[in-house]
């Protein structure tokens, strides 16, 4: 038979493991709601600064931006991957983290010189573990990124590609599609090409729609096309990466709170079943104990 002081003790813990996770779960949903309100803010300039891009190029112009134009030849291949600092958020990090090892095996294979950056400690630890040369590594971006700081990367990035020093630039990312819905990104952020070319489909299928004419905007440029690249393409590239930082926050913590959700309904269940234990065991033990007290009265007559 079970001990009930054990089982007493065993249900004491998981009730104080149940706070906890419950406390979790409330920490994650609060940050979630606020990293989703940054997230939403910054959905809607993105995309609209992106086809503003991919509306100049396609304007039938001759215009030509370094950061619009592939490379004859990728000599120079660089990785970013976004992971958490904390786990506790299911598979968030593990999904990441295979999507990374695929994606740089791929450019190991197919490009001369790959370095590999990793935002996050569980992301960094990760590599570590299997052995793989890490170049930068970032544990400053928690649930709140700053525009400021996701700059000084991003400006490095575009001077590397300029000078000569970098020819392709991929991003590894947890997509924020909906709150039911986030998957992993792979994606190519340099050349912009790539980038600029879906939401120029986009922005001309919905042209084409509204209008019922062509799909070509008309614009006016002054002082010249090139002066407006100039200052437009780097921003694109910017606010693009800030709004990855902001995807892979926002999902994070949606991972961290159904992860925290699901452990607080475990340990109730485990509870209610160590509580079925205790009061058999209790119940048990008292009969027995009643047994033994009527049979020395019997022995006494």
């Amino acid at each position: 038979m079970a001990n009930p002081r054990e089982l007493d003790k065993r249900r004491k813990s998981i009730r104080n493991m149940r706070r906890i996770t419950r406390t979790m779960e409330l920490i994650a949903t609060a940050r979630f709601k606020k990293a989703m309100d940054r997230a939403a803010a910054a959905t809607a300039y993105t995309d609209r600064i992106t086809k503003l891009v991919a509306d100049l190029t396609q304007a039938g112009l001759e215009v030509s931006h370094p950061l619009l134009e592939p490379r004859d030849a990728t000599g120079h291949a660089k990785l970013l991957v976004l992971t958490g600092n904390r786990g506790f958020c299911g598979g968030f990090n593990s999904s990441l983290l295979r999507a990374g090892l695929s994606r740089w095996q791929e450019l190991a294979d197919q490009v001369p010189e790959c370095s590999l950056e990793v935002s996050g400690k569980k992301g960094i630890a990760g590599f570590t573990f299997r052995d793989q040369s890490i170049a930068q590594e970032f544990t400053h971006f928690e649930d709140k990124p700053a525009f400021g700081e996701v700059e000084v990367i991003a400006d490095r990035y575009l001077n590397d590609y300029t000078s000569g020093n970098l020819d392709r630039l991929d991003l590894v990312y947890m997509k924020y599609e909906s709150i039911s819905r986030q998957s992993v990104a792979v994606e190519t952020l340099l050349p912009l090409g790539a980038l600029v070319d879906d939401a120029g489909n986009e922005a001309g299928a919905e042209t084409s729609t509204d209008r019922g004419t062509s799909s070509t905007l008309q614009y006016e440029f002054l002082p010249s096309p090139e002066s407006i690249l100039e200052e437009v393409v780097p921003t694109s590239f910017k606010v693009k990466l800030f709004k990855c930082f902001l995807d892979s926050a926002v999902s994070e913590q949606i991972a961290r709170m159904i992860a925290m959700k699901a452990a607080t309904e475990n340990a109730g269940e485990l509870i209610k079943g160590l509580s079925m234990q205790y009061n058999r065991a209790r119940q048990g033990r008292i009969t027995s104990e009643l047994m033994d007290l009527i049979g020395g009265v019997e022995a006494l007559k």
